[in-house]
């Protein structure tokens, strides 16, 4: 998502766009995307800044690290980004920071649940759905 400085209305200007999150290099091994990202940015000029009210909306899918279950995890984040005015560069790049920002929300360990029981460490169950018959639970 660009901003052209100088397009920016007095009272602001709104920009909506859809992000693939390949495009963003978003996905890893353990961190996947139901479609695309939505991202909603308020933008307004004072004389030397640019602030930028950034809403992002996405469905990530993860595995749970104890049963290794997948479920969707909600991305709703609202942040403000605060960017200098300068002659030399008319344009504000936000995909960076916007990648940065999804980055920060990832999980580090991811649960279904809070009271998952994860799997059986001798024969795989899920114990979730029940005992196991190889006698360690």
């Amino acid at each position: 998502m660009k901003i052209e400085v100088n397009q920016i209305s007095i009272g602001g200007s709104i920009l909506e766009q859809d992000f693939s999150p390949a495009a963003l290099e978003l996905e890893i091994d353990i961190i996947k995307f139901r479609g695309p990202i939505k991202a909603r940015a308020d933008v307004s000029r004072i004389t030397n800044a640019v602030t930028v009210l950034l809403s992002l909306k996405a469905t990530m899918y993860v595995n749970c690290s104890r049963c290794l279950k997948e479920f969707d995890i909600d991305l709703n984040k609202e942040i403000e980004l605060n960017y200098p005015v300068s002659k030399r560069e008319p344009k504000i790049d936000l995909d960076p920071d916007i990648r940065d920002q999804i980055i920060l929300d990832y999980p580090i360990k991811p649960l279904c649940s809070e009271d998952c029981k994860g799997l059986c460490a001798k024969c795989g169950k899920n114990l979730n759905e029940g005992g196991c018959s190889c006698g360690t639970t």
